[in-house]
């Protein structure tokens, strides 16, 4: 049985190293298509954010040039009646926008909310003084930067473009697009290089009130200027220099005043115009913008964004409605090289992510960073499966062990009492044996010197002679029921022929142990049985109450007979020690013994309560066994009645 254990272990080792690595490269694939799952959505997410900002860039991009100036009403009125859009007379309708204005070459400043001569309507004057507020601090962030003093890489827009995170693995989409290529060649949400374009004088002029002089026809027919192509040039222009190229142009002045040339409205100017950009002007606010260069002059043409409303309406139309919101988290927050920047987030807050993605938009919102994280992932259509399969090569694995280490046991211990078995009826074929031997050779010498003596012999070898028949049919009868050669020969009966054998062959081996017989039986109807197989039976089991119960007070046994429902109920009874609990049920298994002391040292074959079982079965009844309440045990053969 140990080189059994040992094979046991040995096969569930090499069984269990292949399982274990199949079960976890299976769970390493699942988690990685989860993440992969995941992490496209997430993309997903994070791309109808940018087609947002990118409708708000191209919208921006749209203005006609003079639309971040202050217009009349009648003018107002005619660009909307030619169906021209944008007029930004009004407070911006998004939450998140504070206002729009321009920021003139010499650090001036206009808005289309208010004539910059007039006052500011007390509806607006809030909005445009806050408005003033962020053109001076723009104009501090361009005098330090004119001046060579370190600027910070918050405010550098060059400096806002921040790497894509790597991801961890290839995405879904992966395996057919390169999607994270062409995603990584967006750098712009909007127009990615300058244009030119030529505009009408009066718009050119609104944007910049102090000309009123231009090129005369002759000398310049549609005026081609030299910008500012440098991006750097946006901060480094000395504001002085500025006021000394616009003072020095008197020349040019003195060729023509507004409403002096008639074909002043017919002319155009050619306006260069950059693309847009972002400046942090404090942890609150960001200026985004797009420069506007006419004659030489630039212009800063932009609104000003408020961080905190911004990234909640990201958040808002975005994500918070979404599923994905009841198991993730996602943090907006500004990309600079300052901590403590202001951010906002929604969903569920992680603690220790197992899952983590991080994008930062295109220009012009390069300052803004987007972290997705979860501490759990949603399991794959494949998860339940995976774990359904998991807990069925489990459950299959451990019955199955269980079944071979029992089976094995069982066969094991089969062998044990096949072996026991042989050596206990070897040993009780040969104490009959020798007793009859012995008995014939006194017989045989004349010990026997009286007649009552000789008769006491031959009742000794007719006893030992019928105990070693009984033992020879007992194994007989066990072979032939093994092999089912033996069948019942049903036949109804009141069961006293039974009862009468049964006194008349047993009754000198009661006499010889001291034990009596005491029969209850009413009155039944007859029901079928086989005569010599109950007679077997009972014999079976009052030799074996005489074999455990001989050291007992009460050396009574007692048969009892009544009928119970559909059933009739044959008892054997006695007041002998009794049978430990745990073996009740197995008393009945071939071979099987109890390990007592007293069984050990009491001969046996182990096939007699064995072949009790096996008799019922073939009448169709069963066996059990119980100890009685007091002492002894009762064994009950229970046969149907019909």
């Amino acid at each position: 049985m140990r080189r059994l254990k040992y094979f046991m272990l040995l096969f569930c080792l090499v069984l269990s190293i292949p399982t274990a690595l199949l079960l976890v490269h299976t769970h390493g694939s699942l988690e990685q298509e989860e993440k992969s799952e995941l992490r496209y959505f997430a993309n997903s997410l994070f791309d109808r954010m940018e087609e947002e900002l990118a409708l708000l860039i191209q919208k921006e991009e749209g203005r006609a040039v003079d639309d971040y100036t202050f217009k009349s009403p009648e003018k107002n009125q005619e660009q909307a009646g030619a169906g021209q859009a944008g007029i930004l007379s009004g407070l911006p309708q998004q939450a998140f926008i504070l206002g729009y204005f321009q920021n003139n070459p010499d650090g001036g400043f206009q808005t289309p909310l208010m004539d910059g001569a007039a006052q500011a309507p007390p509806k607006k004057a809030a909005v445009v003084e806050e408005l003033q507020e962020v053109n001076r601090a723009f104009n501090r962030r361009r005098m330090e930067e004119s001046e060579g003093k370190a600027l910070g890489t918050a405010f550098r827009p060059q400096a806002m473009k921040a790497a894509v995170s790597k991801e961890e693995t290839a995405n879904i989409a992966d395996k057919y697009f390169a999607l994270n290529e062409q995603r990584s060649q967006k750098d712009y949400l909007g127009s990615k290089a300058k244009r030119l374009e030529q505009v009408p004088a009066a718009q050119a002029l609104n944007v910049a009130p102090q000309e009123k002089a231009v090129m005369s026809a002759a000398s310049a027919p549609a005026a081609s200027i030299e910008s500012e192509v440098d991006a750097k040039a946006d901060f480094s222009m000395d504001l002085s220099a500025v006021r000394k190229q616009t003072a020095g142009r008197g020349a040019i002045q003195a060729e023509g005043r507004l409403g002096n040339d008639p074909g002043l409205d017919a002319k155009l100017f050619q306006v260069e115009v950059d693309p847009m950009q972002s400046v942090l002007i404090d942890s609150e606010r960001i200026l985004i913008f797009r420069r506007i260069v006419i004659r030489n002059q630039v212009f800063r043409q932009g609104f000003v964004l408020l961080v905190r409303p911004f990234f909640e309406h990201l958040l808002a139309v975005h994500f918070s409605g979404q599923p994905m919101a009841r198991f993730t988290n996602l943090r907006l927050q500004v990309l600079s090289g300052e901590n403590g920047r202001p951010g906002a987030q929604a969903g569920i807050a992680a603690q220790q992510p197992r899952f983590s993605i991080q994008r930062t938009f295109p220009r012009p919102f390069a300052f803004v960073q987007a972290t997705l994280a979860c501490d759990r992932i949603p399991a794959s259509a494949g998860r339940r499966t995976w774990n359904l399969m998991v807990a069925a090569i489990a459950l299959i694995f451990t019955l199955g062990l269980f079944a071979i280490y029992r089976s094995a046991r069982t066969v094991t211990e089969l062998a044990e009492r096949r072996a026991t078995f042989v050596s206990s009826v070897t040993h009780e074929l040969k104490t009959p044996l020798t007793n009859i031997r012995m008995y014939i050779e006194m017989l045989e010498q004349g010990i026997a010197q009286s007649p009552e003596r000789e008769r006491e012999y031959l009742q000794v070898l007719l006893a030992e002679s019928g105990r070693l028949t009984r033992l020879i049919n007992n194994v007989l009868e066990f072979s032939k029921l093994e092999k089912k050669h033996r069948q019942a020969a049903l036949v109804k009966g009141d069961f006293d022929d039974v009862i009468a054998e049964i006194r008349e062959l047993m009754q000198e081996k009661l006499r010889q142990e001291g034990f009596s017989l005491d029969v209850d039986k009413g009155a039944i109807p007859p029901f079928p049985y086989d005569r010599e197989m109950m007679i077997q039976i009972l014999i079976n089991l009052m030799e074996n109450s005489l074999k455990f119960a001989r050291n007992a007070t009460d050396r009574r046994l007692v048969l009892s007979v009544r009928p119970q429902g559909e059933r009739v109920l044959i008892s054997l009874s006695d007041a002998g020690p009794g049978i430990p609990p745990a073996a009740l049920k197995k008393i009945f298994d071939d071979f099987f013994r109890v390990d007592s002391e007293q069984v050990r040292t009491t001969q046996g074959t182990g096939i007699g309560l064995a072949l009790v079982r096996k008799l019922a079965q073939a009448m169709g009844g069963s066996v059990s066994a119980a100890n009685n309440p007091v002492a002894g045990c009762t064994i009950t053969v229970s046969l149907p009645r019909q």
